[in-house]
């Protein structure tokens, strides 16, 4: 058992230059998807990704919340899988809070761009896997 799970999953995300996020299709099959590593997480409870408000995804998230996000460590053979709810987000707050400079090669027309919004991912639980183990854990 993690001693420090928030400490232990924190460091293996913050190491990862590649997340993936899950939705669910509207036939009912989840879809996965690459992404650059969150722009902000608050503990292993809450996440920040930027998209297009156009996307796909934004689409699914929105018909349905229903999300999983998961980080791997290749080098070590490890990974973990949060699950939980997937919002996005249109106010310029959030917007701003991770905007960064050279995001206008995706969005051009900066901050205020109507086809950039933020995904907000707030887990409830996870699945670890190190050392060829898994373990389950709940995120308050």
């Amino acid at each position: 058992m993690m001693r420090d799970a928030e400490k232990t999953i924190g460091n293996l995300i913050d190491k990862q230059g590649v997340s993936y996020i899950a939705s669910i299709s509207e036939d009912g099959f989840p879809n996965i998807k690459a992404m650059l590593p969150p722009r902000k997480r608050i503990g292993i409870k809450e996440f920040y990704f930027t998209t297009n408000t156009s996307s796909m995804r934004a689409a699914q998230y929105r018909k349905n919340p229903n999300a999983s996000i998961y980080f791997c460590d290749k080098r070590f053979f490890r990974g973990v899988m949060l699950v939980g709810s997937m919002e996005v987000l249109e106010d310029s707050e959030n917007k701003e809070m991770i905007w960064r400079e050279g995001d206008t090669m995706y969005y051009p027309l900066g901050v205020t761009d109507p086809d950039y919004c933020v995904l907000k991912f707030v887990a409830t639980s996870g699945r670890y896997y190190s050392n060829f183990k898994s373990e389950t854990f709940e995120i308050n």
